[in-house]
């Protein structure tokens, strides 16, 4: 009798299932619908964007000051050092990224560019330095900067001393003085000894090569020349000098050198010549130097020499279009191409 009841109880069951199930389809569909909407409204509150605001303008000021504006305005700053052509901006901001004015959210960081004041502070003790290479520190120093922090007076004073031709003897102003505007460097440069003298060597049968050579390391001026050779006279080679070897001179007194040089310039696929050039007239002894550029486009150096300026003349030997390139001090002063 019980499991007759229970049978018709199942049966009604499945007959109101059937009659309301598709109310039931569709109340299911709702509620999670609701479910979803609700869902993406919480996690769309949740990853709610931060509070915009405006970037300050910090440029200029203490990085400290800098720092607390970016704090109220709850934004992180970014830094970069570098130098800078003053010295009395240290600590202080350059540049910024992204500028003033601009509308980020909070939380955002901005890139500062902060000074570390000058490459140098103090005046550098330069005396018994070489003026060229000082003239290079210098460049190289400051290279870049709109207002060098020392620029050279270059209206030099010169005195005979013992030390080398070009020696700083005294500057001003004085080592380790603090630098706090652009300073001119004013020096005073050593001409040599006044009672330097220097022994001629014989060059008479000298080649070439041998003769730029004896160039590179004797304080004189040479003078040179050529002719056609004579008798068993080898191309190329020294013919006469005046004066003569083994006598003593001033130091950087002047020496005229003859060569003998083919007839027609040319010797087996080489151009002999000699590359001339007038300078202005050095009170101290310079560097110069004459390098030979191939048509290949390699480049080497004929000779290295120290010299006063005025009429200079090197001799040469070297293949047909080869360019011949004249520096003092490592800067250019003239070109001519052998042809």
């Amino acid at each position: 009798m019980k499991i007759h009841r229970l049978r018709e109880d199942f049966a009604d069951f499945l007959e109101s299932l059937e009659a309301n199930g598709k109310a039931l389809i569709l109340m299911s569909l709702l509620t999670i619908m609701v479910m979803a909407v609700i869902t993406m409204a919480v996690f769309f509150l949740s990853v709610k964007g931060k509070e915009e605001v405006m970037v300050p303008n910090v440029v200029g000021k203490e990085l400290s000051a800098a720092l607390l504006e970016m704090q109220v305005k709850e934004l992180y700053p970014k830094l970069q050092m570098k130098y800078s052509n003053f010295v009395d901006d240290k600590g202080t901001v350059l540049e910024q990224s992204p500028p003033a004015g601009s509308i980020v959210k909070a939380g955002r960081r901005i890139n500062l560019v902060v000074s570390r004041g000058a490459v140098i502070d103090t005046v550098k003790d330069y005396v018994g330095q070489k003026i060229d290479s000082v003239k290079l520190d210098l460049q190289s120093l400051f290279t870049g900067y709109t207002r060098p922090l020392i620029v050279l007076d270059e209206n030099f004073s010169y005195e005979f001393n013992e030390q080398e031709e070009g020696t700083i003897l005294w500057q001003d102003p004085a080592p380790d003085t603090k630098i706090s505007d652009p300073i001119v460097l004013k020096v005073g440069l050593s001409k040599g000894s006044q009672y330097d003298k220097v022994k001629i060597p014989s060059l008479e049968n000298l080649s070439l090569n041998d003769t730029l050579l004896v160039m590179n390391r004797t304080k004189l001026l040479y003078d040179f020349s050529f002719r056609t050779p004579e008798l068993d006279e080898g191309i190329g080679r020294v013919v006469s000098q005046l004066p003569v070897g083994d006598t003593y001179v001033n130091a950087y007194s002047r020496v005229s050198v003859v060569f003998a040089f083919p007839e027609d310039m040319e010797e087996n696929g080489l151009i002999y010549g000699v590359f001339k050039e007038t300078l202005q007239e050095f009170p101290y002894a310079v560097e110069l130097k004459l390098e030979a550029i191939l048509p290949e486009g390699d480049r080497y150096a004929l000779v290295q020499f120290y010299h006063l300026g005025g009429n200079v003349s090197i001799p040469y030997a070297v293949a047909r279009g080869t360019e011949l390139v004249l520096s003092i001090s490592n800067k250019e002063a003239a070109r001519f191409l052998v042809d």
